[in-house]
């Protein structure tokens, strides 16, 4: 058994029946005996790490030492302070110093690396920062926004990447690129600050500035009412306070919460794996909690859709992700010339041996590695980049080879394939039509998975439910959950969101969304509101109900969607 524990299958069941616990030797500290006989105003590092941020600036402040031992400690402590306060400024109070990386949430490792830049104190230093809104509630963007500020008034330049509404607002200097995506974008359509009373002819070509201005308005689901639904009961994973949550079935649920507030334990770690053994009868282990109940026999299925990326190998992109690229292989071996050379569908695979560039394996660019150097990539010389051998790219469809067709974005081969008289050119384009239906009409076909950013990842996933959807449609009812969906989306992306949200829910499946965005939480059937705050003052359902009822409320979500 030992020498088979590197096989898969054995990870899977030894993952079974094995678990972690805390360490009986170390109790949790993570070192010797002897490492805690050191103390500092009586404590060990295991009682300081052991403290939340805010216990921790209080124990430090008011730390007794003798005035030698102060001498000694003076800058260290300074340091540690300055961290501390830091983290305490970006919203982060409550976490625990020892808390494992792994475990943070999207919003709190984006905080924490921002406090590794600001308690720096660097000056002149120009910082880039890519949609640091992700994961982050409107509270806690206000927080960031201050934070930006500080990082500027010390002497520093500040570029941010974002499509938060608030963030964009507080900009000294807004450049807005556009003015659509992909072939149709990639030019400055608005550059300066912004403000309502802009020239008329600013806001014609910017989408940006008529969401801001009002012009161009939000869009407006319509509700639907719900019957079934299914609980979780005694939800007590981490900071929950043996909460009873229940979910409805048919519509979309949001879930949201100040960052911090419980909304992923629930979710993630309780929600998910639990449905996940209940249908499968296996799967990880779920969080602390009592049981499930309510109509479980109304769900057949559950899909946990997140941003990691669409697949591990660099040769893994949109179409193959899609089982659209099976179809377009098999176009290319029914053409006159490969049926002569004998071509069949594999041989336009850049996964196997045959059609495919033996030098680069089909990914049309090699890595050189460097010995004291970051790895260097270079377009592949044998074939320039096509991934496949000369005599493959003589087969051509409609005057176009398998490389061309690569190449095409989602729109252009939506059109070009669209034209064809062949019943597997149609398919095609009515394979690829999720891709538009979820903002992603820009993606070239072979675009590499690693080249994803995570929204696109998980909106590529959501594409692929929407097509199998629709050809199994009334033969399964799915629970789909979505981890902040909304990440690097427009305003009018989120619009198209939307949409396919709809088009999930018409065929009968449920859609729950984990969420900050004020226009997906305005637009839900249901929201879960978790709160009050965050760390151990969260945990608990502050308000479950209509959107409209919770601006009724005083939570903080409630503040944010009231206008």
């Amino acid at each position: 058994m030992e020498t088979q524990r590197y096989k898969i299958q054995y990870k899977y069941m030894l993952s079974r029946f094995s678990g972690k616990t805390v360490c009986h030797s170390c109790h949790g500290s993570r070192l010797r005996p002897e490492a805690l006989y050191v103390k500092v105003a009586g404590r060990t590092i295991h009682d300081y790490l052991s403290m939340t941020v805010e216990e921790s600036i209080d124990a430090f402040k008011n730390i007794d030492l003798s005035p030698e031992d102060r001498a000694v400690v003076e800058e260290p402590l300074f340091e540690v302070l300055n961290r501390l306060q830091c983290l305490e400024d970006v919203g982060l109070r409550y976490l625990t110093l020892s808390r494992s990386m792994n475990t943070l949430s999207g919003g709190e490792s984006q905080r924490v690396n921002l406090v590794t830049a600001l308690g720096s104190s660097l000056v002149g230093s120009m910082y880039i920062l890519d949609e640091p809104s992700i994961g982050l509630h409107p509270r806690d963007t206000e927080r960031l926004i201050g934070v930006l500020k500080r990082l500027r008034d010390l002497g520093n330049s500040v570029i941010v990447v974002e499509h938060d509404e608030e963030i964009i607002r507080a900009a000294d200097v807004l450049i807005d690129m556009g003015p659509l995506a992909g072939s149709r974008g990639g030019e400055i359509v608005f550059e300066g600050k912004y403000s309502d009373s802009l020239p008329e002819d600013a806001f014609k070509r910017s989408l940006t500035l008529q969401y801001l201005s009002g012009r161009k308005r939000r869009y407006i689901r319509d509700k639907r009412p719900w019957t079934y639904s299914i609980t979780v009961n005694g939800a007590m994973e981490h900071n929950l306070k043996t909460i009873d949550v229940q979910i409805p079935l048919g519509v979309l649920t949001v879930v949201s919460g100040v960052s911090g507030s419980g909304k992923s334990t629930l979710v993630g770690d309780i929600l998910y794996p639990a449905l996940y053994r209940h249908i499968n009868e296996a799967g990880d282990p779920p969080g602390a909690f009592k049981g499930l109940s309510g109509n479980l026999d109304r769900i057949s299925r559950v899909e946990y859709v997140d941003q990691n990326p669409i697949g591990r190998s660099s040769r893994s992109n949109p179409v193959t992700y899609l089982k659209v690229y099976d179809l377009i292989r098999k176009l290319f071996s029914d053409q006159q010339y490969a049926k002569v050379s004998g071509f069949g569908p594999s041989f336009f695979s850049f996964n196997q041996e045959g059609g495919r560039c033996p030098e680069c394996q089909g990914e049309g660019v090699v890595t050189i590695e460097m010995q004291f150097m970051s790895d260097v990539t270079m377009v592949c010389e044998s074939c320039g980049g096509k991934r496949f051998k000369p005599e493959i790219l003589e087969v051509r469809y409609r005057g176009k080879n398998v490389d061309d067709i690569l190449n095409m974005s989602v729109s252009e081969a939506i059109e070009f394939f669209s034209e064809g008289p062949e019943p597997e050119a149609k398919e095609i384009a009515v394979k690829l039509q999720p891709l538009v239906d979820v903002g992603l009409e820009y993606l070239k076909l072979a675009q590499s998975s690693s080249t994803l950013s995570g929204g696109e990842s998980q909106r590529i996933k959501l594409a692929y439910f929407l097509a199998m959807s629709r050809e199994r449609s009334g033969r399964e009812k799915i629970m789909f959950i979505f981890d902040e969906p909304t990440t690097g989306l427009h305003f009018s992306d989120v619009e198209r969101l939307l949409k396919a949200f709809d088009a999930l829910l018409e065929r009968g499946h449920s859609v729950l969304v984990v969420e900050h965005s004020t226009d997906v939480i305005k637009a839900a059937d249901w929201v879960i509101d978790l709160g009050p705050d965050a760390g151990d003052r969260g945990g608990e359902v502050v308000f479950a109900g209509t959107p409209e009822d919770l601006a009724k409320t005083s939570t903080f979500t409630a503040r944010y969607i009231k206008s």
